[in-house]
């Protein structure tokens, strides 16, 4: 096989260049950098992540303080984000692109951990206070508005009350709860597509 070969295959795995305006954003939250891979409070970047392997596509290209990636998903062409602005400065990313692309609040979605679900739960909701969340904080601060869609993914709570919050969030999963992060992340793609489509009802009935 020559080098030619290599990359045609190579295209062939991967999805087509989007065309037309972008019409949602979707957000990731987490941290950059490999110490933060697979921690709780990196849920967020999992679940785009998962998104990126589903539908073939990179999220890589430096933009909006984001590593992003381009895909077309229920016929909308979406921005997918995973801001390197570390968590409590989430927002800056979020406006940036939200601003350049025109985009509405309620067209942009955010995907993020929630410590007070569990483990492979998920929980929709259309609008919604930042619930002590500081990347979230900062989007709604930024933005003016807590009327985005959202989907929280549960990491699980803390093992007491006088256990360090950031320690927690920022500690990895125990080997457990692996295969129940990859089923909710793969739970939260659905639940995208069918936001993208206009069914947040539906994703909420079916997964909430």
């Amino acid at each position: 096989m020559s080098i030619f070969d290599v990359f045609e295959q190579l295209n062939k795995n991967k999805a087509p260049e989007p065309t037309g305006p972008v019409e949602y954003i979707i957000v990731g939250l987490g941290n950059p950098g490999a110490q933060y891979e697979n921690t709780r409070h990196n849920a967020g970047f999992m679940t785009v992540d998962t998104l990126a392997a589903k539908y073939k596509f990179d999220i890589k290209k430096l933009k909006f303080k984001s590593l992003t990636g381009d895909v077309v998903i229920a016929g909308k062409r979406c921005l997918v984000m995973k801001p390197s602005t570390f968590m409590n400065n989430s927002g800056e990313a979020v406006v940036e692109a939200m601003n350049f692309y025109k985009i509405p609040i309620e067209n942009v979605i955010v995907c993020y951990d929630d410590i007070s679900l569990e483990p492979g739960k998920l929980r929709i909701r259309r609008k919604g206070s930042d619930g002590g969340h500081n990347g979230i904080k900062s989007i709604i601060y930024l933005t003016g508005s807590q009327d985005f869609p959202r989907i929280k993914i549960g990491v699980g709570a803390k093992p007491s009350k006088d256990y360090d919050l950031a320690n927690w969030v920022l500690g990895n999963f125990p080997s457990e709860d692996i295969p129940k992060m990859h089923e909710s992340t793969e739970h939260a793609c659905e639940a995208i597509e069918l936001m993208v489509k206009g069914e947040t009802d539906k994703a909420m009935n079916l997964f909430n």
